[in-house]
C-alpha cells in the first residue's frame, strides 16, 4: 500500500495527512490541487472526482479504500544548497534542458551537487513558475507545471525519489 496508516480525512480537516492527500491527488495527475494542508472545497471536489474515476463510493471522505487507490502521497525531498545525490542530478538535468523557457539560467553542469549555480537556476525556474523564489525545492516548487503532457517538476525528475 502506498499510503499506509493514514487517518480518515475529509473537508474541514488540515495538517500533514491532508498534505499527503493533496500530493497524491497531484500525482493522479490533477495539477489544479494546491498542497497547503487544508482540506477545502477544491480538495473535496478533486477527491470526489478521483473516487468516481476509481469506481469508489464518491463521498469526498478519504478512508482506507481511497488511500489505497491513490498514488503515494509521500513528500519529495527538500533540496537546497548542500544537497547531493541522484535526485539533484535529475533536477539539474531538467533545469538544464528547460533553461530556455525560464531565462537561460542553468546549473552549469550535472554533477549531483546543489551549489550556487543550481540555486540560481532553481530561483529562475521558481520565478517562471510563479512560486516563491527562494532557491529551495519543496512542495511548491515540485508542483510547478512544466506546461507539457500534464508534467510537473516532480514527475519530470522522477517520483522514485518520494520519501516514505
Amino acid at each position: 500500500m502506498s499510503n499506509p496508516g493514514q487517518p480518515t480525512v475529509q473537508q474541514g480537516d488540515s495538517g500533514n495527512a491532508v498534505r499527503r492527500l493533496q500530493r497524491a491527488l497531484r500525482r493522479t495527475p490533477n495539477l489544479s490541487i494546491v498542497v497547503d494542508g487544508i482540506f477545502g472545497p477544491a480538495t473535496h471536489a478533486a477527491v470526489v472526482e478521483f473516487q468516481q474515476g476509481a469506481g469508489l463510493v464518491a463521498d469526498g471522505i478519504v478512508g482506507p479504500l481511497t488511500w489505497a487507490a491513490l498514488p503515494d502521497g509521500g513528500p519529495m525531498p527538500v533540496l537546497q544548497e548542500g544537497s547531493t545525490g541522484p535526485v539533484v542530478s535529475s533536477l539539474q538535468t531538467i533545469l538544464t534542458n528547460g533553461a530556455d523557457q525560464w531565462g537561460g539560467v542553468t546549473p552549469q553542469g550535472i554533477d549531483g551537487i546543489f551549489g550556487p549555480h543550481t540555486r540560481a537556476s532553481v530561483e529562475a525556474f521558481q520565478s517562471w513558475g510563479g512560486v516563491t523564489s527562494d532557491g529551495i525545492v519543496g512542495d511548491q516548487t515540485w508542483g510547478v507545471s512544466l506546461h507539457a503532457a500534464s508534467a510537473t517538476l516532480e514527475s519530470a525528475v522522477g517520483l522514485q525519489y518520494v520519501e516514505g
